[in-house]
């Protein structure tokens, strides 16, 4: 077998460089895909930093990657040579337990993350087992369709279980990565949307990307005026916020959703949660069944992930301007 040519971090916070590894025969069940985008997620950041204490060095990172299957194990019936496919957060489960069954396989207790303890995407090709290897839709190019494999389901997913509708008011914190996407898919199950920002410079382009109102968090008043207005506020930002603020902002059974993760323990106080039945929660990835659904709602209704690409071998130029926060909204490498 030919060896893989990627992009590794050979320990905690380097800079990223070449990097070859032999990945073996083919497993059963498992594709190899030529890559030829792979977005950069903070996720990867955090990674390539160990700071979640589960990464191995060297490794390549990488989790948004979408190109062309080109070998696929003789066991692999749902997937063609040659056909364009993504890949997200998740490689391969268990397929046998409880959660796998229920088809919820982002719960497995065995799930394989794509670049924990195994390389990514940063890189010439990868190999996953194929039930995570989702087709894409003809109507999203491989650039667009990178962010939705992480950062688009992650916000989906939520929307998705907590039932929003037509009926829904719904409150997006946070207009970067994941919130520019969630926006737009909010407003496609057909909520009432309203972002909320730090930055009053994003309103128009808020409402631009489906929002119907805009509270900029740092007037104290504004947010105040919404008190008592929303039935589910997702928060995708990763700083610490007064989130007793946005329970207020619930209507009873509201739910205050986190995907982003602030780096402090989240205080509420209880009554509002009590007397109003209101709930806090938090959600992760999902199914491969939730991607292809995803990805399929995303190309009927024209949702798409505002992209800056870059070539592979710029790669550390494009984790720096990540972690300055100057890609609006998703960076993407291209082979």
């Amino acid at each position: 077998m030919a060896l893989i040519q990627g992009l590794a971090a050979h320990a905690a916070g380097a800079e990223l460089l070449p990097f070859r590894y032999d990945p073996g025969e083919l497993r059963p069940q498992e594709v190899e895909i030529r890559i030829s985008h792979c977005g950069v997620c903070h996720s990867d950041l955090h990674l390539i930093s160990n700071d979640w204490s589960i990464s191995q060095y060297p490794f390549i990172p990488g989790h948004e990657i979408v190109g062309t299957v080109v070998a696929a194990a003789p066991d692999v019936t749902s997937l063609e040579v040659g056909q364009r496919v993504g890949v997200g957060w998740q490689s391969n489960s268990c397929g046998l337990c409880e959660w796998c069954s229920r088809g919820m396989e982002n719960l497995c207790p065995s799930m394989e993350a794509t670049c924990v303890r195994r390389n990514g995407g940063y890189a010439q090709a990868v190999r996953v087992n194929a039930r995570f290897a989702i087709p894409i839709p003809d109507a999203i190019s491989s650039e667009g369709a990178a962010p939705l494999l992480c950062g688009g389901i992650t916000v989906y997913n939520p929307l998705r279980a907590h039932g929003v509708n037509p009926s829904s008011r719904v409150g997006v914190v946070g207009i970067g990565g994941l919130g520019h996407i969630a926006l737009q898919f909010a407003r496609v199950f057909g909520a009432e949307v309203t972002a909320f920002s730090t930055s009053a410079a994003k309103e128009e382009e808020a409402r631009a990307l489906g929002a119907h109102g805009f509270v900029n968090t740092r007037e104290s008043r504004a947010v105040r005026d919404v008190a008592g207005t929303f039935d589910f506020i997702l928060t995708t930002i990763n700083a610490d916020q007064d989130w007793n603020s946005y329970i207020q902002s619930l209507r009873p059974t509201g739910t205050l959703c986190f995907v982003g993760v602030p780096p402090s323990a989240v205080s509420v106080n209880a009554f509002p949660l009590v007397a109003g039945i209101r709930t806090i929660t938090g959600s992760p990835i999902g199914s491969p069944h939730l991607l292809r659904e995803m990805l399929d709602v995303a190309a009927r209704h024209g949702v798409k992930a505002q992209t800056e690409v870059s070539p592979m071998a710029k790669v550390n130029e494009a984790i720096a301007k990540v972690k300055k926060n100057k890609v609006r909204y998703r960076a993407v490498l291209a082979n």
